[in-house]
């Protein structure tokens, strides 16, 4: 499980790397506009990126289990199927991105002087955003039949051409927010190359022939019933965080500015308990393929001892450094202050998040992804949209109100615990 999950986390670390260089680049050689508006859009990528990842992940637990059954074929029909999916939901993002996308700031109580610079910063990026779907989709069918290596390896790749790229842009040809976001877009387009020329060239059952792309309609069914779940959740969270966003914007630009960078820290600390999650899902489908219960129950609860250890390591780190971190991405004293104080506020629930993620990642793997999906939305939506309705409206404070994130999270780890142990998720394999 740590050899799987190893080359999964330092591959999100650089990757994750690159959308803090983003972020560093404009906070200290743009503007505090720039910086709150590269922050600000976060919320209306990842859900789009988030729904695609859904049906990524449905792909992914589809093939392993078929890779695992020995049933190559199958997992044949189930890559050529994936890809040809991905290329159809590029164009529909896309257009949808770069339409409808801007207009959600409207949605966020957005100020007016961050709204030109997040606007042109979403519409580069979606008209981009092929190259990351391809990569996702080719990283997730290398990962499904245990290869974590090379998509690693393309990533790190990405995330120098963009580094490279980011301060090229802005501090020699003084691009600004445009600068950054071009950077991004051929970075991800470099690694989506390459994963797909991995596939092309594979001499094995997922190997990629461009003669063969085609929805198999059967196969589409198997995928959408772990996609779909996964991704309706994904989406409406993040649409939900749209919402979140708009509470904290009411707060203004340094506190925009003071979230944004504690996002930034914040995701750092969620990579070891999202790479698990991730390799609980590859390791349960394979396994449940080859009729191994035992074993895979033995890897969920490896998995969730690592992401604790190794989250609580990360959190003692973070805390010990808060300030200078926080300074790291902005010089701003106010802004350091609410970002040290979100940090201290909020890392310490990421000992539920942990549970959920590792939990959720299995239960998937198995073939049920539609009780994580009500879990989680339960949690992470209504549960939370309701707290900050009533918060904001009895005591609106920004302490408050970021603690809509971490409460959400504890009100589903003890209801997917409950779930997890009571439950006959094994039995639910859909192969």
């Amino acid at each position: 499980l740590i050899r799987f999950a190893l080359p999964l986390l330092i591959g999100n670390l650089f990757q994750q790397l690159y959308n803090t260089v983003d972020s560093w680049v404009v906070g200290n050689y743009v503007s505090d506009q720039a910086f709150s508006a590269v922050g600000v859009v976060v919320p209306i990528i990842n859900m789009l990126i988030g729904f695609f990842l859904g049906f990524s992940t449905g792909a992914g637990v589809v093939i392993s289990q078929y890779y695992g059954a020995k049933q190559y074929e199958k997992v044949s029909e189930a890559v050529h199927t994936s890809v040809a999916l991905t290329l159809i939901l590029s164009v529909v993002f896309t257009v949808f991105g770069v339409i409808v996308a801007p207009m959600m700031l409207q949605l966020m109580n957005t100020p007016n002087e961050v709204i030109p610079d997040a606007t042109l910063y979403l519409r580069i990026y979606f008209a981009g955003i092929t190259g990351m779907l391809m990569y996702n989709i080719g990283a997730g069918i290398l990962r499904a039949v245990g290869d974590s290596q090379r998509p690693f390896f393309y990533l790190v790749v990405s995330a120098v051409i963009n580094i490279v790229l980011d301060l090229l842009f802005v501090l020699v040809f003084k691009m600004g927010v445009e600068g950054v976001a071009f950077a991004t877009i051929i970075a991800q387009g470099v690694s989506s190359i390459l994963v797909i020329m991995a596939l092309l060239r594979q001499n094995n059952c997922c190997k990629l022939s461009l003669k063969k792309l085609k929805i198999d309609l059967s196969m589409l069914n198997k995928i959408s019933k772990i996609g779909f779940p996964t991704a309706f959740q994904n989406a409406l969270t993040n649409f939900s965080n749209v919402f979140v966003q708009s509470y904290i914007n009411y707060f203004g630009e340094t506190c925009m500015s003071g979230w944004t960078a504690f996002n930034k820290i914040d995701q750092f600390v969620t990579l070891p308990s999202q790479s698990i999650a991730l390799a609980s899902t590859t390791f349960v489908g394979q396994n449940l393929g080859k009729n191994q219960v035992d074993r895979a129950k033995k890897g969920v609860k490896s998995g969730l001892y690592l992401s604790l250890v190794v989250t609580g390591a990360l959190i003692a780190l973070t805390l010990l450094f808060s300030k200078p971190l926080v300074w790291f991405f902005n010089k701003n004293t106010d802004v350091v202050a609410i970002g040290a104080r979100l940090l201290l506020l909020i890392l310490p629930f990421h000992f539920f998040s942990c549970t959920n993620q590792v939990f959720a990642g299995a239960l998937r793997g198995a073939g049920d992804s539609r009780t994580p999906m009500i879990i989680m939305l339960s949690s992470f939506v209504a549960f939370r949209q309701i707290y900050l309705f009533i918060v904001s409206r009895v005591y609106n404070v920004i302490d408050l109100i970021a603690l809509g994130y971490p409460l959400g999270w504890l009100v589903c780890c003890i209801v997917m615990i409950i779930y997890y142990k009571c439950s006959n998720w094994e039995n639910k394999r859909i192969i």
